[in-house]
């Protein structure tokens, strides 16, 4: 029997940390959702367990000859994109040490428990205690993949979110967003003042929420044999393409709140459950980066969920499930769907005042990276954006203010960008989209979704990582990343008759 080609024996290794990345993912999601409190330390210790063998795969000496002597072998160019990622994987993965790998997931693990209950308690003092140890170890591992990769600290964090994406991108972005976005703002707001919508008439049992999303999971397209829906102190996407674990959370006075954070999980959902099957267990069959897939989620909540069209699918839904009442007829739900409103939260933002919440956290992210700040300057400078951004007055205010979001209580520094960037691909697929289905709003309001899900699987789905983002962006939009889309998109819908 010929002995296994190198390329082989790689695949292997990454079909075995795929297997215990899947246990993470189900771990993780346990954690978030159905963990009693008492069961914290332990947990956190198994995960940093878990890390530590994952890591210790990663990272095996044999790997570095494997890699370069499948170089050398005769490989197919879904195999040379495979062997790719695997490279990238394993250069992140040998940058950092095992102990710090380690230490990171217990700090992480061990001040988002805490989070929990000092968010709604508006303790920033308690928090501060935990966060200053998880910024202390994710500033180690900036400076050590900057080592490794030649590029900036903040860079580096960046990199494993936005593969090939800088600062210096995200400047010129955002930079161009700051200078249009707030007279959008007070132009649309002027407008929409007199538009008057009719408010829902609370309350909304959570019971009658929950059968509600899942309808709407229905109408999207999500397998419910592949993935459940359940219920977190922040919403998230999480498991595997073959068992998908999405949350949302819930108020009796708010349904849209739950629905449109469902909605957006949904998107994220899909585009896991249509990786290539043939591909899984390969990087290659990752999802191309965390930009992309917030282009899935923003793509759902955004473009589709609040367009007139879908409104109209949404109505009887909402009648059905919530009771009938005036507010929920469908062009009174538009009305409601596109209000623009400055407020403090960042997932319950409208479209318009959003992208403002991504520049504040990554402006005060990369700062707190690089050292120009630290963790106890965080709150002041929070004020100081949020009223420069959107005239908000956050001060004192530490649980709708720094401590609404969990990503930085897990060390998750360089991913908020990939939330603009997911808007403003969005944007793009869906002018894609119109070109392809001239008439897609009318096959939308007439209930077919078809074409936009096709479009989807063929461009973005199916694609996962086999090519870099700006090839996967040329090829599924004809043009590199064109934030003029985004732009457009807001004024038509927001200021056209």
């Amino acid at each position: 029997m010929a002995a296994a080609s190198n390329y082989a024996e790689l695949c292997g290794v990454w079909s075995r940390l795929y297997r215990f990345n899947h246990l993470s993912a189900i771990v993780g999601w346990d954690r978030n959702a159905m963990m009693p409190p008492n069961g914290s330390a332990a947990r956190a210790a198994a995960e940093a367990e878990l890390q530590t063998l994952i890591h210790r795969t990663r990272t095996e000496p044999r790997l570095a000859r494997l890699l370069q002597a499948a170089e050398q072998e005769r490989l197919t160019d879904l195999e040379r994109a495979n062997l790719r990622e695997m490279r990238r994987d394993w250069r992140d993965a040998n940058a950092l040490p095992e102990s710090l790998v380690e230490a990171r997931t217990l700090a992480g693990a061990k001040c988002e428990h805490a989070w929990r209950e000092q968010r709604p308690a508006n303790d920033w003092r308690g928090f501060l205690e935990n966060f200053r140890e998880v910024v202390r170890l994710s500033r180690e591992e900036a400076h050590l993949l900057a080592a490794e990769t030649g590029l900036s600290a903040y860079d580096a964090l960046m990199d494993r979110y936005e593969p090939g994406v800088r600062a210096a991108d995200i400047d010129r972005l955002f930079a161009d967003v700051k200078a249009w976005l707030p007279a959008l703002i007070a132009r649309v707001q002027a407008k929409q003042r007199s538009e008057p919508a009719i408010a829902p008439i609370a309350p909304f049992t959570i019971a009658a929420q929950r059968a509600l999303n899942h309808a709407v999971m229905e109408l999207l397209g999500f397998d419910f044999a592949g993935g459940r829906l359940d219920e977190s102190a922040h919403p998230f996407s999480g498991g595997v393409p073959e068992d998908v674990r999405l949350t949302t959370r819930y108020r009796e006075d708010d349904f849209a709140q739950s629905l449109l954070g469902t909605i957006h999980e949904t998107g994220h959902a899909r585009f896991e459950q249509n990786l290539p099957r043939e591909w899984l267990g390969q990087p290659l069959g990752n999802a191309r980066s965390y930009g992309i897939h917030e282009s899935q989620s923003l793509s759902f909540e955004m473009q589709l969920a609040r367009s007139r069209a879908f409104v109209g699918l949404l109505s009887p839904l909402l009648g059905k499930h919530l009771g009938a009442q005036p507010a929920f007829a469908a062009d009174n739900l538009y009305v409601l769907f596109t209000r623009v409103k400055p407020g403090l939260i960042r997932v319950d933002a409208d479209e318009v005042t959003y992208p403002a919440h991504v520049i504040l956290r990554y402006e005060i992210e990369r700062a707190l990276i690089e050292g120009a700040i630290e963790a106890d300057d965080i709150p002041a400078l929070w004020d100081e954006k949020m009223q420069a951004l959107l005239g908000i007055d956050t001060r004192g205010n530490y649980r709708n203010g720094c401590m609404q979001d969990v990503h930085w209580t897990e060390g998750a520094f360089g991913y908020f960008p990939s939330y603009s960037l997911g808007a403003m691909y969005a944007a793009q697929w869906f002018a894609a989209m119109r070109r392809a289905t001239p008439n897609l709003d009318q096959r939308i309001a007439g209930g077919d979704l078809a074409p936009i899900f096709a479009w989807l699987r063929e461009n973005i789905w199916s694609q996962a990582s086999r090519w870099d983002t700006p090839e996967l962006v040329m090829r599924a939009s004809g043009e590199a990343l064109n934030p003029g889309y985004f732009r457009a998109h807001l004024e038509n819908r927001y200021l056209s008759a």
